[in-house]
């Protein structure tokens, strides 16, 4: 009785680990570079990478349940494809898979439109998966610290419809529950999805007023401009990258991604609590940084 956690030591894969922590199951790690990891007591680190099929095949070996997270990269889909069969044909009983919130609508964003082709497969093949779909990441804004406090700004162009942006803890506690739930069932269960979204809804404009209260001074919002997002983008990733962030925001802008009570309700369901909050975020974030 084996979960294994793939994305193991990136953003959301330590939040699964530490959620998993204390529950009795068996927890492995999938990293390219076991000897150097370093994971909460109790896990194993599983040497392996979703390029290398042949490595995903073998961490597979005993697993009977699976936590899927493709990495963002060029054959995101190729990746997850095959790690999905791959499990199939291990005998996993259970997979519980990131998505993306809006990825039916965003088809021209390329990174939702992969993962929404894997969503296609798993329907069609009738696999016990949970999808869970997030939000962008609260915790993303973490990079915003210099802009807040230098220059005065909220510099995300996200626009004036409103996102539901969600907490990274929300995503790993809620993958945690599912991935439990389905290792401790006695036979693969029915499939399951839930968006993973936060009970506020953020604009440009918002978010900076909700800055300038938390932090005591006048923040501004920095505007739309995606010229210049992409042009940050660039100077520390990728140009690929950089462009379908831009396209991703650009949706934002138009459309917006606001989650319904129903959705939220279902989350808090799922969590046991409500989702976490922006301003108790923002909150604790200002207060790291006064302190550090």
């Amino acid at each position: 009785m084996t979960i294994l956690v793939t994305g193991s030591t990136g953003t959301i894969g330590t939040q699964v680990l530490a959620f998993l922590v204390g529950y009795g199951a068996e927890v492995q790690a999938l990293t390219r570079t076991p000897e150097k990891a370093h994971f909460p007591a109790g896990v194993i680190a599983v040497r392996g990478d979703l390029s290398d099929i042949e490595s995903v095949r073998a961490a597979l070996h005993g697993v009977t349940t699976l936590f899927l997270l493709a990495p963002n990269v060029p054959d995101e889909l190729t990746q997850a494809m095959l790690t999905l069969d791959a499990a199939r044909a291990a005998g996993v009983k259970g997979v519980v898979y990131l998505s993306v919130f809006k990825g039916e609508d965003y088809a021209d964003v390329p990174h939702f439109a992969s993962k929404m082709t894997l969503e296609r497969m798993i329907h069609a093949a009738g696999l016990p998966v949970t999808i869970l779909r997030p939000a962008y990441f609260i915790q993303n804004d973490l990079r915003q610290k210099d802009a807040l406090l230098g220059g005065g700004v909220y510099g995300m162009p996200i626009g004036g419809k409103g996102i539901s942006m969600v907490d990274i803890r929300d995503i790993g506690e809620a993958a945690a529950k599912e991935l439990l739930r389905r290792e401790r069932a006695d036979a693969p269960l029915p499939q399951e999805t839930y968006e993973l979204v936060g009970p506020d809804v953020l604009t440009g404009t918002t978010i900076s007023a909700l800055w300038s209260d938390v932090l005591g001074r006048p923040i501004g919002y920095a505007g739309n401009d995606l010229d210049a997002l992409e042009q940050r983008l660039k100077s520390f990733g990728p140009s690929w990258l950089a462009y379908d962030m831009r396209l991703m925001m650009r949706r934002y802008q138009q459309d917006g991604a606001i989650a319904t009570d129903g959705e939220i309700a279902r989350l808090a369901t799922l969590l046991g609590h409500a989702p976490r909050s922006y301003r108790d975020f923002a909150e604790a974030a200002a207060a790291a940084w006064a302190a550090a």
